[in-house]
């Protein structure tokens, strides 16, 4: 193929994504639209003491979504794939919805143990076990997800974005009604959006091929492990902070962490929708690779959205230390009083956060793992770290936490990126 040829070819699929993502853009913003109803209702319907509680299980099962989200990204790599040779993605892309199944079950369980549910929950047990279920429940969905738009069928893949977290909100409507939101109905209505996978399934269904055998067992529950540990480290940092914030930073003032928690789950709650953007991102990344000038194409995009995004963080964190407290009084109610410099880290942290999601995107699909796995790594053990030995509250310690382990943790993916982008990369199928 010519250079003229190759060059046409990357533009056609820039052209093809953008337009892609343009229809997505719509369900998107439905979603974010939708996840604030739920939360801001929450919290006026709860007592910042009750809502810790509420967000640290919230933080639990959409953690435990976000960690089960490479599962979207390996099976819409699966259908990219096949794709390019006009086939369908065989048993493998089962297997792999199986092996994080196991590992949602397998978390839901852990939470049972009394000394973690009693930490975590305060002795509200049932939270534990909605935890498990909707944590299977979205093991199916994002594998359904997956195979949509690897196979580019966007109009079912948008309504599926958008059943989530309706069904959240018309369960949350039926218990206003009825009058019954108290800690575990909410709870429920909040694991019910990850069963809106129900509606898809036929849909689903015809883009597999259950006679092409794909990967075997071994194969994909390396790989799957090895995902879904460094997206649970992900989620760490995202959706489960208030969890890892009370295991490891127990303590404080509940009504002043119940602020900064209720300010966090407004700065994030955008970033637990980036996962349709990553897995848009998947099939982008694996059509560009195919030619040098889609590669090339490929590494200015990401350097120059890496430093819009630092520009726009720094933005951020100052919007946020002028407006900051009086939004989350405003969206929450009067007994939710934060800082201004408490939500100009969780702005800034929120910002950086969606480079490094989409970089690491990247890896998933060059099938590297392992890297995406060391990238994680360093990001929640900087939160840790800084979270143990920083000196002050509890307040004090979860913001620098929170602001300080995205900037390691870009540097480092960063580097992986554009360390190996060559033609004659090797797949790491096999970490």
């Amino acid at each position: 193929m010519t250079v003229t040829g190759t060059e046409e070819t990357a533009n056609g699929v820039v052209r093809d994504t953008h337009r892609t993502a343009g229809k997505l853009g719509g369900s998107l913003i439905a979603s974010i639209i939708l996840g604030y109803v739920l939360t801001v209702a929450c919290a006026r319907l709860l007592p910042p003491d009750q809502y810790a509680t509420f967000v640290t299980f919230w933080g639990l099962l959409m953690g435990l979504g976000s960690a089960l989200s490479p599962l979207e990204q390996e099976l819409s790599r699966q259908s990219a794939v096949a794709a390019l040779t006009g086939g369908l993605a065989g048993r493998g892309a089962l297997r792999a919805v199986a092996t994080a199944a196991a590992v949602a079950a397998a978390f839901g369980l852990a939470l049972l143990v009394p000394p973690i549910n009693d930490r975590l929950f305060h002795g509200t047990w049932e939270l534990a076990l909605i935890v498990l279920a909707g944590g299977v429940a979205f093991a199916c969905q994002f594998g359904i997800r997956g195979l949509l738009i690897g196979q580019h069928q966007v109009k079912h893949f948008a309504w599926l974005v958008v059943a989530e977290p309706a069904v959240r909100a018309l369960v949350l409507g039926l218990l206003v009604v009825a009058t019954a939101y108290q800690l575990v109905p909410l709870a429920l209505a909040v694991a019910a959006g990850s069963f809106a996978w129900l509606l898809f399934v036929r849909q689903g269904w015809r883009l597999l091929d259950v006679r092409a055998d794909g990967d075997g067992w071994a194969v994909t529950v390396r790989r799957m492990l090895m995902l879904l540990l460094g997206a649970a480290l992900t989620a760490s940092v995202i959706t489960g902070y208030p969890a890892l914030v009370g295991l490891l930073a127990p303590g404080g003032d509940r009504e002043r962490l119940g602020a900064v928690f209720a300010a966090l789950v407004i700065a994030r709650l955008p970033l637990t929708l980036i996962g349709p953007v990553q897995s848009l991102a998947v099939p982008f990344v694996v059509r560009l690779s195919t030619s040098e000038a889609g590669r090339h194409r490929l590494r200015r995009v990401l350097l120059l959205g890496t430093f819009a995004s630092l520009a726009l963080a720094a933005l951020g964190a100052l919007v946020g230390t002028l407006i900051g407290p009086w939004a989350v009084r405003f969206v929450n109610g009067p007994g939710y009083q934060v800082d201004g410099w408490a939500v100009a880290g969780l702005v800034w942290s929120s910002v950086l956060l969606v480079p490094m999601q989409l970089l690491t995107a990247v890896l998933v699909a060059r099938a590297h793992a392992r890297r995406v796995l060391i990238t994680w790594a360093v990001v929640a053990a900087t939160a840790s770290v800084l979270l143990l030995a920083v000196p002050g509250d509890t307040v004090l310690r979860a913001v620098i936490a929170l602001a300080a382990a995205p900037m390691t943790g870009l540097a480092v993916v960063l580097t992986f990126v554009l360390a190996n982008s060559s033609a004659g990369e090797s797949r790491e199928t096999s970490a």
